[in-house]
């Protein structure tokens, strides 16, 4: 072929077919192309903010390109992109976290931070993101950040980690957890500093809220929200997909996780001490709250237990009178006993999914648990029903029969609604006594119109928002 322009050759082609034997002149064959056209998955700037030309992206690419073949040169990095001893914005707000921000110096002096551009191209990384399993902060080059945005966007990333948001998520979805989280942390640090001209998720009406209620927000408009971006793209979140759950619970996953929790408890304490400035109110107490150790699943159920039903209160009754004394045996003493009628209606209902989905392990161990719990609260039975795609009454069982060896019926389908309709119409059980559903999760919506509690195993979420209270159970 003559020496042409791309333009011509490709109106000569267009318009006279390319002969079969060009097909093959390509470094990727027949089936590829070596150019990669397809349209970028997010925009670089977003929400209103200010876009930079193609020209003064090119110009700072070639920049950081001369500098990086010169420091190659000189021997101060071995590959283009790593050299960590170039002063770049994100490294200054990296060393002023260290040197002057005691709440979040320790973190931001463990996370490695990359500033590769490959490394980002690859993970669809369009300004920032963070792996607290890597322990990896990643800020994308070309975004321009200026220092002060850098520290912005660099304790955004910090927070999500420090703050345990990879696992508070317990089954819901992640992008969405990772928007609503997006939006407490945003409100928190639009508070102490100028918010940056990169684009954010920030919204005033929900001041004030935990990331909990705002996931329980943005989840009845999803149209909406599947659309929203963070840092690190529209439709990505910037927590870098974390490890199981179960990985957590090992030692390696718990010692990570406590030396973050310290680390957060740690730098507040040094930052009042140090009178680094003020912070917000809902920040410090998510802060403490965190310092806790969090309850576990049984003594949560205690404490609903002991809420539904209080301790009996004693009478003195001569109906059955204690031995007599010998210094005075003519003087009866009465006895303490329970109330009369005190135990009646003191029961509960208990609706427990059977499907072939259920752990038997784990329905074993929340049987036993309801088993001893009832024995010490004076509950002299409980109503079982057991539900797959049909209900199956067990009638009233004692906490020493739930104990033991209970035949299970069902392992079918999940259909939990007749379970609680037959409960709830049952004229022989009480119209105020509550009801405890036991399932995994993978259930349709059901509607219950009394007290009643939800115990689901850990990293489950149920299709709906609940109304009563949800207890998470995991085998120790």
């Amino acid at each position: 072929l003559p020496a042409r322009t791309e333009e011509t050759l490709f109106r000569h082609f267009c318009e006279q077919g390319m002969a079969a034997d060009l097909a093959s002149y390509s470094v990727t064959g027949t089936s590829f192309t070596d150019m990669i056209q397809s349209p970028p998955k997010s925009p670089r700037y977003s929400y209103g903010a200010a876009r930079e030309t193609w020209e003064q992206i090119f110009g700072h690419a070639l920049v950081q390109a001369v500098s990086s073949a010169i420091s190659i040169a000189g021997g101060a990095e071995p590959v283009g992109g790593q050299n960590r001893k170039r002063s770049t914005a994100a490294q200054r707000a990296r060393d002023w976290f260290v040197s002057s921000y005691p709440l979040l110096g320790a973190l931001a002096a463990t996370f490695e931070l990359i500033e590769e551009p490959t490394i980002c191209g690859r993970l669809q990384i369009s300004i920032a993101a963070v792996s607290d399993y890597g322990k990896e902060v990643y800020v994308h080059p070309a975004a321009g950040l200026t220092e002060a945005e850098c520290r912005f966007v660099m304790a955004h990333e910090l927070l999500h980690v420090a703050l345990r948001h990879s696992m508070r998520c317990r089954g819901r979805d992640p992008f969405l957890w990772n928007v609503a989280c997006d939006f407490v942390i945003n409100e928190w640090l639009a508070e102490m500093r100028t918010v940056p001209q990169v684009g954010l998720l920030l919204d005033h009406s929900l001041k004030g809220l935990s990331a909990e209620a705002v996931y329980d927000r943005i989840v009845t408009d999803l149209r909406r929200f599947r659309r929203m971006g963070t840092f690190r793209g529209i439709g990505l979140g910037d927590i870098l997909d974390a490890p199981s759950a179960s990985w957590w619970a090992t030692q390696a996953g718990r010692d990570l996780d406590a030396f973050y929790r310290n680390c957060l408890a740690q730098g507040l304490l040094y930052h009042h001490e140090q009178g680094r400035g003020l912070l917000p109110a809902a920040l410090i107490e998510e802060i403490r709250a965190l310092s806790q150790p969090p309850i576990p699943w049984e003594v949560e159920l205690a404490r609903w237990f002991d809420d539904c039903f209080p301790p009996l209160e004693k009478v003195r009754s001569y109906a059955r009178p204690s031995r007599r004394q010998s210094s005075t045996p003519d003087i009866p003493r009465p006895r303490h006993l329970p109330a009369p009628l005190a135990l009646d209606g003191r029961t509960f209902g208990v609706v427990l999914d059977t499907s072939g989905s259920m752990d038997r392990l784990l329905l074993g161990d929340c049987l036993g648990a309801i088993a001893s719990y009832s024995e010490s609260r004076d509950v002299p039975a409980a109503r079982v029903v057991f539900c797959d795609a049909f209900a199956y009454d067990a009638g009233y069982m004692q906490p020493g029969d739930i104990a033991g060896r209970v035949k299970v019926r069902g392992r079918g389908g999940t259909v939990l609604q007749p379970g609680i309709d037959l409960l709830e119409r049952a004229v022989d059980f009480p119209k105020s006594g509550p009801i405890l559903i036991i399932t995994d999760g993978f259930c349709d919506h059901f509607h219950v119109h009394r007290e009643h509690a939800i115990l689901l195993p850990e990293g489950r979420a149920l299709p709906f928002t609940p109304q009563g209270k949800v207890f998470r159970f995991r085998r120790p």
